[in-house]
């Protein structure tokens, strides 16, 4: 026994086909507006099918909380699946229709009420057949249903036949289930508050898994898990775990909630454990048959997990730089596990930007220019043969360097020659048909040196610029007179926020007195000067041999001075 529901102006909220799930679980959606449900064996909790039909109707008409849909359905109880159908589409109220008298209900209805899609007919199809039907005068379905089948068969096709069944209600079809989505949650109410851990991790355990028996079922895994709990006090604390990779454990799962719970306690007594999570395709790794085995990504979560306990969530990941002029702004970013992009397979074109390198040899020799630029020499080609030059060597001033076996292409020619070196061969002398060549003098550039973390410093300003020094740390110290600085230079940023920053930076070289700095100032360029004290000469100065250039800084906020570096 089939039951048809059907119902007109439908609200938002609860669905059809979830209002039926309660009163069976085989129902099929035929239409947003229109179900059918199997009620064979329902009468045991609602009684015969028609006390089950009234029930359904009266539910219909109950409000949204209650369950029902706040509008009246029609309810049609039929033998088979269809009749059943286009009854509570065609019929108000309640009908009921027994085994081999679907026409007695079905039997005035026109022609083009019939739902051919339940048969799978095309729209084009049918519409040929109901203009059939319509030019040999047939109205209605018992009309249709009483024309012999043969002739339907030869005129009209197998369609023809079995929009005749249709039509007469001896359709015999399975119900296209309707499979209600999955929803991987379970929650528990406790008879009695608990406000310790160690008997609140076993309601975790059980919970756990179910849900994890839940996705085993489904072929499915999860990343992502949310913890609710109701507290005595009648508030709610929440959990949310955020793993890396989808897994279905149920013992990393509970290791992982339970370090959660530990972190973050809730503030009073457990009344209530919900647990939810969010489904997701399992992770799928394939390894290689001679590749040593990795550890498991489950234990290092574990790991992390543990170090967050100790160090604080803060403190555990990879550093990621801020998107800020803040000096030395850094974030921690969350390890994540990523998926190895696959390597693209063929040649590996070089770019001609790339300076050439002397195949089969093992040195690469770059060429400059008079600039110090590197110049691109063309390749040396032969017209008759190639050489093979075993042991040939190339000689740059202040340098030697052999290149062993490698192999050149060359014209005849006498000699070369690259910036008054020669390069030559155990038989004979190649020239390169190209202009001289110069290798660039060195050029000192000024470096820095940062002190990790900065050495907070006294300094006497008394004049509006740093006139002495004094910073002692635990491996350096800096401490003396100012004998020349320039500054300063003014940063601030991120005036918005409650941890905006200022500061004001100097660059001073300090006398040593007898201390033993790790890198002593030398000859560099300086920025240029802004103070009225002592001035560093502008585009690069001589520093003595007690005396050492740093940079210092004043944060504006607080007023402490601090060492940021020593100039290289």
């Amino acid at each position: 026994m089939f039951a048809g529901i059907h119902g007109q102006n439908l609200s938002d909220g609860l669905s059809l086909a979830e209002f039926a799930y309660s009163f069976s679980p085989f129902v099929e959606e035929v239409w947003p507006d229109t179900v059918v449900i199997d009620v064979e064996g329902c009468g045991l909790c609602f009684g015969s099918a028609y006390e089950l039909a009234t029930i359904i109707a009266k539910q219909a008409c109950a409000a949204k909380q209650a369950g029902g849909l706040e509008s009246q359905v029609n309810v049609a109880l039929a033998a088979n699946p269809d009749a059943a159908i286009h009854a509570a589409r065609r019929c108000a109220g309640i009908t009921f229709t027994t085994a081999g008298e679907e026409l007695t209900c079905l039997g005035p209805l026109p022609v083009s009420a019939l739902e051919y899609s339940l048969v799978d007919i095309e729209d084009k199809r049918a519409a040929e057949i109901f203009a059939t039907l319509k030019l040999w005068g047939v109205r209605t379905f018992k009309e249709f249903a009483e024309l012999p089948v043969a002739g339907v068969s030869e005129r009209l096709g197998q369609d023809g036949v079995h929009l005749q069944q249709l039509a007469a209600g001896k359709t015999d079809r399975h119900l296209k289930l309707k499979q209600a989505a999955p929803v991987f949650e379970n929650s528990i109410e406790l008879e009695y508050p608990i406000a310790q851990l160690e008997p609140l991790s076993f309601i975790f355990a059980r919970l756990l898994n179910q849900i994890c028996a839940s996705l085993q079922t489904h072929a499915l895994a999860t990343n992502e898990l949310h913890v609710r709990m109701k507290l005595e006090n009648k508030s709610a604390h929440e959990l949310k775990l955020n793993l890396p990779y989808a897994m279905r454990d149920q013992k990393v799962f509970l290791k992982l909630l339970l370090l959660e719970a530990e972190t973050h306690p809730p503030t009073a007594a457990v009344v209530a454990v919900s647990i939810n999570c969010e489904p997701v395709k399992p992770r799928v790794l394939q390894t290689g048959l001679f590749i040593p085995l990795a550890p498991e990504p489950a234990k290092l979560e574990l790991t992390l997990a543990r170090l967050a306990k100790l160090v604080g969530l803060e403190n555990v990941g990879s550093p990621q730089l801020l998107d800020t002029h803040r000096p030395d702004a850094f974030g921690v970013k969350r390890f994540v596990v990523q998926e190895e992009k696959r390597k693209r397979r063929g040649k590996q074109t070089v770019n001609s930007e790339q300076r050439e390198a002397i195949p089969n040899s093992k040195f690469q020799i770059p060429n400059f220019n008079r600039e110090g630029s590197k110049l691109q020499i063309p390749k040396l080609e032969s017209k008759d043969s190639k050489f093979q030059i075993p042991n040939s060597r190339i000689k740059i001033p202040h340098s030697e360097v052999e290149i062993p076996n490698s192999r050149i292409e060359i014209q005849n020619s006498t000699n070369v020659e690259v910036s008054n070196s020669k390069f030559e061969t155990q038989n004979s002398k190649f020239e390169i048909r190209h202009s001289q060549f110069e290798i660039p003098t060195p050029k000192f550039t000024l470096g820095f040196r940062r002190f990790r973390p900065p050495l907070r410093a006294m300094v006497e300003a008394a004049r509006g610029y740093p006139t002495e020094i004094s910073a002692w740390g635990k491996e350096r110290s800096v401490y003396g007179k100012v004998v020349g600085l320039a500054g300063p230079w003014r940063t601030s940023g991120e005036w918005w926020r409650s941890d905006l920053w200022a500061r004001d930076e100097w660059d001073v070289a300090v006398e040593a007195r007898g201390q033993r700095p790790e890198i002593r100032g030398q000859r560099s360029e300086i920025r240029g000067q802004r103070s009225e004290g002592p001035k560093l000469k502008e585009g690069g100065s001589q520093f003595g041999p007690n005396q050492i250039l740093y940079r210092i800084y004043r944060e504006l906020r607080s007023g402490t001075w601090f060492v940021e570096g020593i100039y290289d």
